[in-house]
């Protein structure tokens, strides 16, 4: 399958380069992105194609992988999907809901393939927990995402929609993408702000049960630390530490996603549809939020 890549910032270069590279039945084609000079770069690394344009690049694959701020990449995936391109999405696929209702259309319409590249969902130590996790009835959830993404020598420290919209778009995605499957649908969102960027977010699930968020881009390097813990009837259960590289996980999506095209199917546990109800919870939380 021929893709192209939007990007050319860090995750671009060394996560989705790296595993559109090596992944089998994977053809890494071509580069759009606004920089010109570092699309020409990152292409001549891997012996790929600069597009000058992004409709250009649309003529010359079937499928795109995404590593750019999410409201662009929304903006560009729709017009991808509507041209029948397969995506590989970043998440959160947008920050509001209703960029990510127009893209999930433009999919299901077109009927593409889509995978949204939640990176602890590809990681084999911890999907392989999730599988096992979601057999089992739980009472509540307690996830942190304590990260120091703007920590000096970060490669996200100068991430303008980082800064803007905070831990709760960035990391959110993450928690939700584990929580979601354990506990899932939400019927009540609550929260509150802490110091910087941090929130503090009480979700009730249709089920009954609850879950207890807490997310930070912005604490220092000693506090950094990300856990969910599940408790219930049985027990208490920890999510794996995460030991797998993110470029080799992406290209577990890629993989998937090939596969899922090639059959013709176009659902997946970490698809598009997945993508926007996790943004609708995002928007949900957000508007809940009050002031410290």
């Amino acid at each position: 399958m021929r893709f192209g890549l939007v990007g050319t910032g860090f995750w671009a270069r060394h996560v989705h380069a790296t595993a559109l590279d090596v992944t089998a039945d994977v053809t890494f084609e071509g580069i759009w992105g606004r920089d010109t000079l570092a699309a020409q770069s990152l292409a001549g690394d891997y012996g790929a194609t600069a597009y000058e344009s992004f409709d250009k690049m649309l003529d010359a694959v079937e499928a795109v992988a995404f590593a750019v701020p999410p409201d662009i990449q929304a903006t560009k995936a729709i017009q991808a999907a509507r041209r029948g391109k397969h995506l590989l999405l970043d998440k959160p696929l947008a920050t509001g809901r209703e960029l990510a209702d127009e893209l999930a259309e433009a999919v299901t319409s077109s009927g593409v393939t889509t995978t949204v590249f939640f990176t602890a969902r590809f990681q084999p130590e911890i999907a392989s927990w999730l599988e096992g996790a979601t057999r089992q009835e739980w009472i509540s959830v307690e996830a942190s995402w304590i990260c120091s993404a703007f920590e000096p020598g970060s490669p996200f420290a100068d991430s303008q929609w980082r800064r803007e919209k905070g831990a709760l778009w960035d990391v959110g995605p993450h928690a939700l993408s584990i929580v979601l499957p354990l506990l899932g649908p939400v019927s009540g969102v609550t929260g509150r702000r802490g110091h910087g960027d941090l929130v503090h977010l009480v979700l009730e699930h249709q089920s009954g049960a609850t879950s207890t968020l807490n997310l930070t881009l912005a604490a220092p390097q000693t506090a950094s630390d990300i856990r969910l813990e599940a408790w219930g009837a049985e027990g208490r259960e920890s999510m794996p530490e995460s030991i797998t590289p993110p470029a080799d996980a992406l290209q577990t999506a890629l993989e998937e996603l090939v596969q899922l095209a090639g059959r013709g199917q176009t659902t997946h546990p970490c698809d598009a549809t997945f993508g926007r109800y996790v943004v609708e919870v995002l928007d949900r939380a957000e508007k809940c939020l009050q002031p410290r």
